[in-house]
């Protein structure tokens, strides 16, 4: 059966004789204008009569493609009017040319376009108005002149780069800044701790010294109210032995006491109040008083020419009990002091006696 189809036609090929018969190598470069758009690679040929757009599809294609291509890379710039193109209808081209879109209508092309010469301050406004496009040029560098698309493009990069840099050197100083401040803030730390430190114990040398100086005080106060109670047994005397002296002399290898050397009969005294425990010979001690004081302690009085009192005798300080002599181990005139504890344990009598404030 045989179809009602058409049968298919060859793809069409613009020709010279498509043209008008103007040869396609009388066209001139395309160049809008020179103030408004950087001149673009590759080279477009117009037709130098003059007329409206030809309504071709292959012609308004390249037109479209050419005009698209340098508004990637440039923004219209004001000063001279744009240049007209004109292009000779096709044979056979109406039925595609009235399906594409009118080339006023498309972004940045119809202004390049005018059907009157009279409108080209109104056109160049415009051009100088509207951008081919923004990629690449800010309004910034049309306005400065700079509407070469690489010279905008490394601009642009070297201005960021050097944005990137100074944020880079802002940060680096900001860290430094903050790490001088930690360390700044570190050592005013340990300064002042330091410091707080040396005033703690210049403050606790200060209390402790006032402390011992009160202690001091207090300890001095206390034997003054005790050598009002106590005094040194006797008067005109020199010590000769001492406690704990070492010797022949004694029948224990050392001295168990203190001895006063005075004339015979220098006066003994109390030494303190306190009740006669014992007064008698005592053989190697001589005639001997015991005083016994309140607090149970016992001083011996050793050596007597003479005694004063008798056992269970209540005396009070300085009361004369008895008389230097030299009875008994002895090897001449002096008391034989001696001090014994509550438990019966003798002790240093220049302790004791300095113990209450006295000092022979």
């Amino acid at each position: 059966m045989a179809s009602n189809r058409p049968a298919p036609q060859a793809p069409y090929v613009p020709n010279d004789d498509d043209f008008g018969g103007y040869d396609q190598e009388s066209w001139e470069e395309w160049n809008p204008t020179e103030e408004s758009i950087r001149p673009v690679r590759g080279r477009h040929r117009v037709h130098k009569k003059g007329g409206g757009l030809a309504r071709s599809s292959t012609v308004l294609g390249v037109g479209v493609i050419a005009a698209v291509g340098a508004g990637g890379i440039a923004t219209a710039q004001g000063g001279k009017p744009p240049v007209s193109i004109s292009m000779p209808d096709l044979p056979g081209a109406g039925a595609v040319a009235d399906s594409l879109p009118d080339a006023k209508s498309l972004p940045g092309v119809g202004s390049l376009m005018s059907d009157d010469s009279s409108d080209s301050s109104d056109a160049s406004a415009r051009t100088a108005a509207a951008p081919l496009t923004a990629a690449g040029v800010s309004t910034a560098d049309a306005e400065q002149g700079t509407t070469d698309a690489g010279e905008a493009l490394r601009s642009r990069i070297m201005q960021q780069a050097e944005n990137q840099q100074h944020q880079a050197d802002d940060a680096v100083r900001a860290e430094a800044e903050q790490a001088a401040a930690k360390k700044a803030a570190e050592e005013a730390a340990a300064e002042k701790k330091a410091a707080d430190k040396e005033v703690a114990a210049k403050a606790a040398a200060k209390k402790k010294k006032e402390e011992e100086a009160r202690k001091a005080k207090a300890e001095a106060e206390r034997l003054a109210k005790l050598a009002k109670s106590y005094v040194i047994p006797t008067s005109s005397y020199t010590l000769t032995s001492h406690f704990g002296d070492s010797g022949s002399m004694w029948s224990s290898g050392h001295h168990t006491g203190l001895d006063f050397a005075a004339p015979t009969g220098t006066p003994l005294k109390a030494v303190h109040t306190g009740t006669v425990k014992e007064a008698g010979w005592a053989g190697a001690y001589g005639y001997r008083t015991v005083l016994e004081l309140e607090d149970g302690t016992e001083i011996w009085y050793c050596h007597q020419s003479s005694l004063n009192v008798s056992a269970g005798q209540k005396v009070s300080t300085g009361d004369v009990i008895g008389r230097v002599g030299a009875t008994g181990n002895v090897t001449g005139p002096h008391l034989h002091m001696e001090v014994h504890t509550p438990d019966g344990t003798g002790i240093d009598p220049l302790g004791w006696l300095q113990g209450k404030g006295l000092n022979p």
